[in-house]
């Protein structure tokens, strides 16, 4: 009673270190992509907050 299965173990390890690294590839592109928008958000925010110093020193 020794059947390997629909799958032999090489090909199910395989499929599982693909797996695995396509879950991390996934993760870290993630990642990157919310250190972009969090960086634009706080670049947006400070020169709102350049523009608001600069017009209320203005509006004298």
């Amino acid at each position: 009673m020794g059947g390997r299965g629909v799958i032999g173990d090489r090909w199910s390890m395989r499929i599982l270190w693909a797996c695995a690294i396509g879950s991390a590839v996934g993760l870290y592109m993630v990642a990157v992509d919310r250190q972009l928008k969090n960086r634009e958000r706080a670049l947006a925010e400070e020169l709102k907050a350049m523009e608001a110093e600069s017009g209320s020193g203005e509006v004298v």
